[in-house]
């Protein structure tokens, strides 16, 4: 069997197609399978060396190999080389300038600015001495109100002030949101007796909202307990930690009425945007209100287990939210609560 005329004609036809098939990527793919796939022509003329005079197949063979080995080199040659021009043009297309700034794939998150408020104040009280307490949101009437000496007809308990869950108002035993974090200092001192001195930061609950207030809004609520605790304790820490958290500025306390307190105060501060000369927002006065405090009520410390013989304190809570509005210039509480981006990329 002489395989030369077979192999020549092969040469032939495959120099023909693959001529009109030089430029395309798709018809060289088909060519190659053509010659060289499983059923191939050149696959069957290997396929069939095994069947010529054994004196006449080493030749015949080396001859098959050289016609494999060129036509394959110049249909790999020939991809490679379209396949390089693709990829030359979709770079001249898609041309990128190399001196721009990156981008980034999705937008950062950040720290909520209440969270970041409220965990700057934590760093405050705690520098002042102060643990960090927490406890349930959904609380119990003895420890929201009763242990805290309101009177069962006292007007918080009503329900356009409060969110019970269950029982009437004035049951001990009623659940509700907690209308501050105050629950939480009666059960620490509960829980670890005196001395004691802790905040409690966290959420509470309200029927109540407007520009300035929200049904849910944050506290933190600070307590002081121990021997010959006295108001100017008080006065001490609370003007230390102005001072820190808004700069160094003015602080006065007025006489107020709180059940869980007695003598009460309201704690007013120099305004953090007019410095006391007076504006809009501190309306003409110079003054700021920040926040409620007092000495605990002996009924309070009874209630708790600690003797108030022996055993005095005092406690103070304010707004965070309110906090944050003051640091971040927002006049509506509302921003912090809707989550929009526009919004809280701006703090």
């Amino acid at each position: 069997m002489d395989l030369v005329p077979d192999l020549g004609s092969l040469r032939e036809s495959f120099e023909d197609e693959f001529a009109a098939s030089s430029s395309d990527e798709a018809a060289l793919l088909a060519l190659k399978s053509k010659y060289f796939g499983p059923s191939g022509v050149v696959t069957g003329i290997l396929r069939g060396l095994g069947k010529i005079a054994p004196e006449l197949r080493k030749e015949a063979g080396q001859k098959a190999n050289a016609v494999r080995g060129d036509l394959g080199a110049r249909l790999d040659a020939a991809l490679l080389d379209l396949g390089e021009k693709k990829r030359a043009a979709e770079l001249v297309a898609n041309k990128l300038d190399l001196t721009l700034p990156g981008r980034r794939s999705r937008p950062r998150g950040a720290i909520h600015p209440v969270n970041r408020v409220i965990a700057e104040l934590n760093l405050v009280f705690k520098r002042l001495g102060f643990d960090v307490a927490n406890g349930p949101e959904v609380e119990l009437d003895w420890y929201n109100f009763e242990a805290l000496n309101f009177p069962p007809d006292h007007p918080a308990r009503d329900m356009q002030d409060t969110f019970f869950v269950k029982g009437p108002s004035g049951d001990p035993k009623a659940a509700l949101l907690r209308t501050h974090t105050s629950p939480v200092q009666v059960r620490a001192m509960k829980a670890l007796g005196a001395p004691i001195r802790i905040i409690s930061p966290g959420r509470v609950y309200r029927c109540d909202s407007d520009a300035t207030h929200s049904p849910m809004f944050h506290q933190i609520e600070g307590l002081w307990v121990d021997e010959g605790v006295s108001i100017a304790h008080l006065k001490g820490v609370l003007t230390e930690f102005l001072g820190a958290f808004f700069g160094k500025r003015e602080v006065r306390f007025r006489p107020s009425f709180f059940p869980f307190v007695e003598p009460g105060v309201e704690v007013d501060m120099q305004c953090v945007f007019c410095n006391g000369s007076g504006c809009r927002l501190c309306k003409q006065t110079g003054w700021m209100e920040i926040m409620g405090a007092g000495m605990v009520h002996p009924n309070v410390l009874e209630a708790a287990g600690i003797d108030s013989e022996k055993y005095t304190g005092f406690a103070f809570g304010l707004g965070v939210d309110r906090v944050a509005m003051l640091r971040y210039g927002v006049d509506d509480l509302a921003h912090l609560f809707k989550s929009d981006v526009r919004f809280l990329e701006q703090l």
